[in-house]
């Protein structure tokens, strides 16, 4: 069984940068992908960005061109870095690994802030 777990967000000025990282751990099978989902209060868990375990990677209209998603496949980790943040992408940021089987793991999630 896969566990994953979140580090990296925080409280950030509008126009700011942040990195978060999930590393995944325990047995871990073959996986389709992993990626980054987010919600905000009152709104439904979204897709930010996702990277292919086969290389190619999905993101969201509203961060294309600011976040970058990445995998260190040696050390089970993804990344997501973040830059041009905008107080609308206040939310808590959710890893998620998905294996070829179709098995879902979530992180448990990391508050991020953007705020003046």
């Amino acid at each position: 069984q896969v566990q994953l777990v979140e580090s990296g967000g925080g409280l950030v000025q509008p126009g700011g940068s942040l990195r978060l990282s999930c590393v995944a751990s325990g047995s871990i099978p073959r996986l389709y992908y992993m990626g980054w989902y987010r919600q905000a209060p009152g709104k439904q868990r979204d897709l930010v960005a996702r990277s292919l375990s086969s290389g190619g990677t999905n993101y969201a209209d509203s961060v294309k061109g600011r976040f970058t998603i990445s995998r260190d496949h040696g050390k089970n980790t993804v990344f997501l870095q973040m830059n041009s943040l905008q107080p609308e992408d206040t939310a808590v940021y959710y890893c998620n690994a998905v294996t070829t089987l179709g098995v879902t793991t979530w992180g448990q999630g990391t508050q991020v802030t953007v705020s003046s």
